[in-house]
């Protein structure tokens, strides 16, 4: 046992001195959780411009698992069961790890989906379908407070359902797509959050004659502004500072819920893929 906690403490250090700030908190989060020793990468491939990664893993217990990741959404890893005799594989769940300045959030999000899976020197596979289920495991670490069990699932699913609204709200507004995250931080939060921006990035019709400013989580919002822009259901998340929070602690899981449609659409080619 002391050797097991010297190696925790050894690998802990190791990610301070090598990691970036946020990078750091979430690598060190799995180490002291255990997580990053439960599975092991048998064999991965890769499309020939490296966008989509396919590896087969093996837990402890000896089963098989795939993993899909993409290059342009690392917070976001595909789980499924390996292939059947005809090629036809079944998706299991998106599981999330991401950081932001306070923390990190992670969860297990249960979906239905299939697609075919031919493994061999060369790698083809297609997913034909997505559907979201429910947050079935969910982790919080906020400041020096890590949030675990019921709480945070209750948490991340109240979230998500406040995603899913926001996200839907943003899809319909005439918007660029295929943004970087980045990109995507400088476009709409000066639109969510003119309070938050200097004046010089404010939208034109931010202040009008008759606003009423409502203060919460130490700022004044414009609710005039809120209601011209956001439909109802918005409303009182935006008011509150709710909304301000998600974006803050979740800015990548709402960028994946607005650039879901161009995901599917890589996913559903028929991508080759080699180790």
């Amino acid at each position: 046992m002391r050797n097991i906690c010297l190696k925790l403490f050894i690998l802990t250090i190791i990610f301070v001195i090598f990691s970036g700030c946020v990078s750091m908190m979430e690598k060190t989060g799995r180490v002291l959780d255990g997580s990053a020793f439960v599975e092991k990468t048998t064999v991965t491939y890769k499309t020939d411009t490296s966008d989509i990664e396919l590896s087969i893993v093996v837990n402890k217990a000896g089963e098989e698992s795939v993993i899909i990741s993409l290059k342009n959404f690392p917070m976001m890893k595909i789980r499924g069961f390996k292939p059947d005799e005809n090629g036809i594989f079944h998706l299991t769940s998106l599981e999330y790890l991401a950081g932001n300045t306070h923390g990190w959030n992670e969860f297990s999000l249960q979906i239905m989906g299939e697609g075919t899976l031919i493994l061999g020197e060369t790698v083809v596979m297609e997913i034909l379908d997505i559907e979201f289920v429910q947050i079935t495991q969910a982790r919080i670490h906020r400041y020096d407070t890590r949030i675990t069990g019921n709480d945070a699932l209750t948490a991340m699913r109240n979230r998500h359902e406040r995603i899913l609204s926001l996200g839907e709200w943003m899809i319909s507004q005439d918007a660029p797509k295929a943004q970087s995250l980045g990109v995507f931080n400088n476009y709409w939060k000066p639109l969510l959050f003119p309070e938050m921006v200097s004046k010089k990035r404010k939208p034109s019709n931010f202040l009008q004659d008759g606003d009423e400013f409502k203060k919460a989580e130490d700022i004044r919002w414009n609710t005039g502004y809120t209601k011209r822009i956001l439909p109802q259901e918005l409303w009182p998340i935006r008011d509150s500072g709710t909304l301000l929070r998600d974006w803050e602690e979740a800015l990548s899981w709402i960028y994946l819920e607005y650039e879901w449609e161009n995901i599917m659409e890589l996913l559903s080619k028929k991508n080759n893929m080699r180790s």
